[in-house]
């Protein structure tokens, strides 16, 4: 990072290829669309560079990115239609990584036909649970379950409060915990306990 500010092009290309694919993954989910996904990411970098002198490293470069990329998905979603499905269609490849946290205890690695059944229904349920959460908490759910950022991150990220961060957490974890519990679904916790 330091190089790059200095005016190492290099340097910045390194920092592209290195995280373009989190990044894209991450916008991906948020819009759904692979162009539009690039397109967030590409003007993320853009901005990046023309910003590179003020950046003051209070963060690292990639929550730095991550909060640009975060910002124009955003923008984009407002301009196209105000209230986008964050959603993974089924087939989607990022799917499974992406729900993976969510149900890998709940389900057997190499399932069955019936098993298979399960799991679709699972991802399905834990989908419409996630969908159903406000913006705020349901950014926050997802930042930190799929993206895999820490609390410092997302605080960064969304410029509020640490204690926010985990505010919304907790309720967008009770929400989606009580969704499952009015479906039917126990969690591995509760499995065990029986």
């Amino acid at each position: 990072m330091r190089r790059a500010r200095a005016g190492d092009h290099e340097a910045f290309r390194i920092l592209v290829e290195r995280y373009q694919g989190r990044l894209f993954r991450m916008a991906l989910r948020i819009l759904r669309d692979e162009d539009a996904a690039r397109d967030a990411v590409q003007e993320g970098f853009l901005k990046a560079y023309a910003s590179l002198a003020r950046f003051e490293e209070r963060s690292g470069f990639y929550t730095w990115m991550y909060r640009l990329v975060m910002n124009q998905c955003i923008d984009m979603r407002r301009r196209e239609r105000a209230d986008r499905r964050v959603a993974w269609p089924e087939g989607d490849p990022l799917e499974e990584a992406a729900l993976e946290p969510a149900v890998a205890a709940a389900l057997p690695e190499r399932a069955e036909p019936l098993e298979e059944v399960a799991r679709k229904e699972l991802r399905a349920r834990v989908t419409s649970a996630i969908e159903a959460l406000p913006e705020a908490a349901r950014a926050t759910l997802l930042m930190r379950e799929v993206d895999g950022l820490s609390y410092a991150e997302i605080a960064e990220a969304q410029r509020i409060p640490r204690g926010t961060v985990m505010s919304r957490l907790h309720y967008a974890r009770r929400r989606v915990q009580q969704a499952m519990r009015a479906a039917g679904i126990a969690s591995p916790d509760e499995e065990e306990a029986r």
